[in-house]
């Protein structure tokens, strides 16, 4: 699409149907001491200039296609076809917005369909919303939707130590002056004794799986004791793991949430990203965000509509389910281009090489001196290995000596795992990445 500045012409006929002059009028009400306050800025360049000078500043960045990186912890540096970025440009995508009128929306309202419908088949639930701001966000708000079914009269809410601590961070300021007993700590992250605290005052219990330290839980009659004292369950996902493992759909949840950015989205230094939701029918009604279905027209022809929007603005303000005020439409359709690219046997085959690398690098890693590789639980693509030094350390050495990203260090969210680090790899990682890596951390052990 091209865009190109007002004419003259249609700025004066602007101007005119407002029934002022020039542009100065429109400003009138601003005081003139403030108008054109003296801006301490450097000279100007010419676009050459400015290009070379930005050129400069990014050379001091180094990114994961610059350096090998095991740095996971909620954010993935993996493959993306082509096809995706290419139908991400395309102007009636990346310029569409709000598609209120049907008749006019018919493509963006199709993608979206097929983004929920990829959503329902990867989780195993039955519908799904498109879409909101990023994971935590997504948890935040399965977390209000659980109040809002327990009508407000359940105020304790049970999260797993396990789910990452941004998540939870954005959990309480959600839900801060709501008056909620909100149980994290002194919780262990173990199953059994979560279902411990499940009373007659629990709205949700919510877990992660692959849970922050890269672990894979046994849902295995979770929803039972959930579901027994009448509360909700809500699991968080890696969507990139339901390749290859059971969706949580099946071990009866009623909520899935999760990030969308392994599928197709790069990492951006921390976004935009993608958070899906997905839910059982009979809670779709309190579900936020909008939900675009299949119909016909009057003549027969396929169609789809907007069939709940219930937190929009425009319809019944009073009896919005969230103030969320817009949707991750182009970063929805990053995700639906990405596994209609990739199909079943491509994202399944994504997972797997995730998964059979980073158990060769804990393997390997777990041979070293001084290493040790935490296996209390099986494990996707991240793992927690305990170190020799301080994680702060090793990661300064990998990177300064050997030109590698390591790790996330967990002593920063987790003191009990001081001098733990975090390495997740996927299949973006080469057998010669992560044999340099295990040499490296092999070296870095004893260097002080």
């Amino acid at each position: 699409m091209t865009y190109i500045p007002h004419t003259e012409a249609e700025r004066r006929a602007m101007l005119a149907e407002i029934g002022i002059q020039d542009l100065a009028e429109l400003f009138q009400d601003v005081p003139d001491d403030v108008r054109f306050p003296t801006l301490d800025l450097p000279a100007p360049l010419a676009e050459l200039d400015v290009a070379g000078e930005l050129r400069e500043i990014t050379n001091y960045n180094i990114s994961v296609s610059d350096a090998p990186s095991f740095l996971g912890a909620g954010a993935y540096h993996h493959f993306i076809p082509s096809v995706v970025d290419t139908m991400l440009r395309r102007g009636e995508f990346l310029t569409a917005y709000t598609p209120y009128q049907p008749e006019v929306s018919q493509g963006t309202l199709q993608a979206i369909f097929e983004y929920q419908s990829m959503m329902c088949a990867l989780t195993g639930m039955d519908v799904s919303n498109a879409s909101h701001y990023d994971g935590a966000t997504a948890l935040a708000e399965a977390v209000i939707m659980a109040l809002n079914i327990g009508r407000g009269r359940r105020k304790r809410v049970i999260l797993s130590p396990a789910i990452h601590p941004h998540y939870r961070a954005t959990v309480r300021t959600y839900t801060q002056g709501m008056g909620l007993e909100i149980l994290e700590e002194p919780l262990t992250a173990d199953l059994g004794e979560l279902t411990g605290q499940l009373d007659g005052n629990t709205a949700v219990l919510v877990v992660q799986t692959p849970n922050f330290f890269g672990q894979l839980e046994d849902l295995t009659g979770l929803a039972d004791a959930v579901q027994g004292v009448g509360a909700l369950l809500c699991v968080v996902v890696n969507p990139l793991s339901l390749g290859l493992v059971r969706p949580p759909g099946e071990f009866g949840a009623d909520i899935v949430v999760g990030e969308g950015q392994p599928l197709g989205i790069p990492l951006s230094y921390g976004g935009p990203y993608l958070g899906i939701f997905t839910t059982r029918d009979r809670h779709a009604r309190k579900m936020a965000g909008r939900l675009v279905g299949e119909t016909v027209d009057a003549n027969g022809k396929r169609g789809y509509v907007l069939t709940l929007s219930t937190r929009e603005q425009h319809i019944r303000r009073e009896r919005a389910t969230s103030n969320i005020c817009t949707n991750q439409g182009l970063l929805a359709l990053a995700a639906t281009v990405y596994l209609s690219a990739m199909g079943k046997g491509g994202l399944r085959k994504v997972a797997e090489l995730c998964y059979h690398k980073a158990h060769y690098a804990a393997d390997q890693i777990d041979r070293l001196d001084g290493y040790a590789v935490r296996r209390d639980k099986p494990f996707f693509h991240e793992f927690a290995v305990r170190c020799p030094r301080p994680v702060a350390e090793i990661n300064q050495g990998l990177l300064e000596r050997w030109g590698i990203i390591g790790g996330y260090d967990l002593g920063q969210d987790y003191p009990q795992r001081e001098n733990q680090m975090l390495i997740a790899v996927t299949e973006m990682n080469s057998r010669e990445e992560i044999d340099l890596l295990i040499e490296a951390l092999g070296e870095e052990a004893s260097d002080g």
